[in-house]
């Protein structure tokens, strides 16, 4: 602990130290960060406002917006901020609090996810007790059950990284405080350390990806069964989730599910999970779901015409 002293801050290497890609990088991460904020903004207010709210799925859909807004504003704003100066740097505290915060809002946002593809299960699989499965009480016990497994994955990350001693070096090869970087300048040796983060976050992801893609599986086959309009409306659902998982999945997996050592296409990868995953799921819910398109018309052009004939 006392070697842990000497280090109060780290310095970021960033995504590059070429000024006009800095200020690409600005100019591009600021308009995600805002297409993030509001997309999913436009997203909690049309789901809010309509009665979608009352439906499971968009139930969950509404807490998945908010985890996005949270999970990706734990590393943008700091992002955008850096690449307008000349040294990147965040302090010990600070650090640590932004790997609990990213794992805490990651996991919620996996387990959100998986507990959207048991609710298309139900819907499309056990359509006959669907109103008795996915009641609201359920829908809320999902949601605590999340919160509760991202509190759980988040301290377990978070202590194994509070116990490690840094003592300098302290350049970390990343644009954010990620675990592995991190492992690389501990003063100690961190191969058990990485082995349990891989086992801890690797394996975690693998084995949701694996039972969300069988649960797909088993839907797409039942969706033989049903009319061409309900596959139809099935597919338009279940297609929106699909991507979203392969887009969060894909580069969360290539991230943790291997040796634990850091590459320089590791934050390549990592901006796909932080920044352009969170920014496609609006237009992936929206685009092509029709029940969402219809709320959002229906909430919004309301509003409009209301102020237009009160004025």
């Amino acid at each position: 602990m006392e070697c842990q002293r000497n280090i109060s801050e780290f310095i970021l290497m960033g995504l590059s130290s070429d000024k006009n890609i800095q200020a690409f990088c600005f100019v591009f991460f600021l308009f995600c960060y805002l297409a993030i904020l509001s997309g999913n903004l436009l997203i909690l207010i049309s789901i809010r406002y309509s009665s979608l709210f009352n439906q499971p799925m968009y139930y969950f859909l509404s807490h998945l917006s908010s985890m996005d807004i949270c999970y990706t504003s734990c590393v943008t704003p700091k992002l955008i901020g850096d690449l307008q100066v000349g040294r990147k740097t965040i302090s010990y505290a600070n650090c640590m609090l932004q790997v609990f915060a990213m794992h805490f809002f990651g996991m919620i946002e996996i387990l959100i996810l998986t507990a959207m593809a048991f609710d298309r299960y139900v819907a499309i699989c056990k359509p006959l007790h669907y109103m008795v499965i996915m009641n609201r009480t359920t829908c809320i016990i999902l949601i605590l059950a999340s919160w509760a497994g991202g509190d759980v994955h988040s301290f377990s990350q978070f202590f194994m990284l509070i116990c490690l001693p840094f003592c300098g070096p302290n350049e970390i090869d990343h644009y954010y405080c990620e675990i592995f970087p991190l492992l690389q300048v501990a003063c100690t040796d961190t191969y058990l350390t990485g082995v349990l983060v891989v086992a801890s976050s690797g394996m975690v992801a693998l084995v949701i990806f694996v039972l969300l893609f069988g649960s797909y599986v088993i839907i797409l086959f039942t969706l033989k069964n049903h009319s061409p309009e309900g596959r139809r409306k099935a597919l338009s659902t279940c297609g929106s989730h699909i991507t979203v998982v392969i887009l969060f999945f894909g580069s969360s997996i290539f991230a943790y599910l291997r040796p634990p050592t850091t590459f320089p296409e590791d934050k390549i990868f990592a901006l796909f999970y932080t920044i352009i995953a969170p920014m496609f799921n609006p237009l992936i819910y929206t685009l092509r779901n029709t029940d969402m398109k219809k709320a959002m018309k229906k909430v919004w052009c309301q509003n409009i015409f209301s102020e237009e004939k009160y004025n």
